[in-house]
């Protein structure tokens, strides 16, 4: 899988006679291969360079594009002489990747107009195709196997830490390439922290777990928290759990094709805050994700623009008391003309261990 005819396609409306790509996200989505190199997209071809360490692998897996291993040259030189033979004028470059002083180096190395472009790939990567939606699914499925698997792990007396991970392992068991990101486990009035990192803390009968990971497949990332009880909750538990999932399918049932992500995070913060809660919710309600886990669009107060068709987000509003605790319920949605599919498919009811 490659999208080299995409990103050569899009290099006239941006203005550009080529598009250098150096980022880790940019290079797997133009080339489908993960390694350390460069991409130059033109409008005749397509190049990649690579050094010893991947040219084997490299070689095999990238397809539509001529690789190469430079050896007495950096890859500065080469690009050089590549924009010298297609004659480039006006070089792409993705300015959100890019460091000054990586700029720098490249600006004295390449004799051409660096043009900041990292719209037209990431514009290209926020509407997914079938082939990456079909790996995210996938993605998705590992992570939901090994909460299944974490529900008969967890006993009162476990550390955060040890079910953080029993999740990571068992996610690489059933076919995870590696997390999506370091897995959240916070119990108890930890939940109050959104991003909680797992510590030295035993869970304990009467408190809520949240537990918040993913994992890739095929270079493409899941997301899913579920907040589950640990022996009987209380009926504030009860009811903020409650009002967290009505927050959710608030959100998601107003997510289609040319939804404003500003509505998406109103609808789910209304129920929030018409509950009385509304000052214990403050993150956006969902961010896009694919290659990396936190994208754009995102389902938030900021984002005032159509979102189309394609694009995968996730859906995910928390209610967080301070030092006591806290509730997020995250399932991650594709967006369609006639709505969302909900790809995440494990249970949302409260589970009680």
């Amino acid at each position: 899988m490659n999208h080299l005819k995409q990103i050569a396609s899009q290099l006239g409306a941006y203005g550009l006679d080529a598009m250098l790509i150096t980022s880790e996200p940019g290079e797997f989505y133009a080339i489908g291969f993960h390694g350390e190199g460069v991409a130059l997209v033109t409008r005749e071809g397509n190049y990649y360079f690579t050094d010893s360490r991947y040219i084997e692998a490299c070689e095999k897996q990238v397809t539509d594009c001529a690789i190469s291993m430079p050896t007495s040259r950096s890859y500065k030189a080469e690009v050089q002489e590549l924009v010298e033979r297609h004659g480039v004028k006006k070089l792409g470059f993705e300015d959100g990747y890019l460091s000054v002083k990586e700029y720098n180096a490249w600006t004295q190395a390449v004799k051409a107009e660096f043009v900041p472009a990292n719209a037209l790939v990431d514009g290209l990567r926020t509407y997914k195709d079938g082939e990456e939606i079909a790996r995210m699914v996938h993605a998705q499925r590992i992570a939901e196997r090994a909460f299944d698997e974490i529900l008969g792990f967890i006993r009162p007396g476990m550390t955060e830490r040890e079910i953080a991970a029993r999740l990571e392992y068992d996610m690489l068991r059933f076919g995870a390439e590696k997390m999506s990101f370091d897995p959240i486990v916070a119990s108890g009035p930890n939940g109050s922290m959104p991003h909680a990192i797992p510590g030295e803390k035993q869970v304990k009968k009467g408190e809520f777990i949240t537990m918040d990971f993913g994992c890739k497949f095929g270079g493409y990332c899941s997301d899913m928290t579920r907040t589950v009880a640990l022996g009987q909750p209380d009926e504030e538990m009860k009811r903020v759990y409650a009002v967290v999932l009505e927050a959710q399918l608030a959100g998601i049932a107003l997510a289609r094709a040319g939804v404003i992500g500003a509505d998406v995070h109103e609808a789910g913060r209304r129920v929030i805050a018409d509950a009385g809660y509304g000052a214990y919710f403050g993150h956006g309600f969902g961010h896009s994700l694919g290659i990396e886990i936190h994208e754009d669009p995102r389902f938030a107060p900021s984002c005032r623009k159509a979102i189309g068709a394609g694009a995968v987000l996730s859906a995910e509003p928390g209610i967080y008391l301070p030092g006591r605790f806290g509730v997020r319920i995250e399932d991650v949605v594709v967006l369609g003309e006639n709505g969302c599919e909900d790809i995440t498919k494990s249970p949302k009811e409260l589970i009680i261990l």
